[in-house]
């Protein structure tokens, strides 16, 4: 078994075929359950963040509906202007990251307060990943356009 191989097994990374994709393969890790696409590695697991995120959908989102509300019709611009409320209320003190994503995110990881767990590289959208590894511990991003919706994002790691 090569050094590869032997922390891939330690760190609880396994290969599975793809029901989706008959001729590809992919990784899941049984410790975390995350899985991706590309082969684990050392230097990526070293190479991580972890955020919680604050989600505002709208009806041009890549799936406009969430577990607050089957059908999203806010527009993008209204989107933008509640998630600037919410940022607002954050950085004058008046509610927490943690609260506000727990009540009002779009996203499922609202019952998490908006943690999404640490990732690495490649494992977000493209804005998303930009803007998560830019900052610093404790700080909160600015609004971020992604197909998903506009989300701020807080780095906790």
């Amino acid at each position: 078994m090569s050094e590869l191989e032997s922390w891939m097994e330690e760190a609880g990374w396994i290969s599975r075929n793809s029901k989706s994709r008959p001729d590809a393969f992919y990784y899941y890790n049984k410790k975390t359950g995350k899985s991706q696409w590309e082969r684990p590695s050392k230097e990526a697991e070293a190479d991580k963040v972890q955020c919680l995120h604050l989600l505002v959908k709208h009806h041009r989102s890549r799936r406009p509906s969430s577990w607050r509300q089957d059908v999203i019709t806010r527009t993008k611009e209204e989107a933008l202007e509640e998630l600037l409320g919410y940022k607002e209320k954050i950085d004058s003190g008046v509610s927490t990251f943690e609260e506000l994503a727990k009540t009002y995110s779009d996203c499922s990881s609202a019952r998490r307060s908006g943690d999404l767990g640490s990732f690495g590289r490649g494992a977000m959208q493209k804005p998303f990943e930009e803007a998560a590894f830019s900052l610093k511990i404790g700080e909160i991003s600015d609004p971020v356009h992604t197909d998903s919706g506009i989300h701020i994002i807080k780095r906790i790691a």
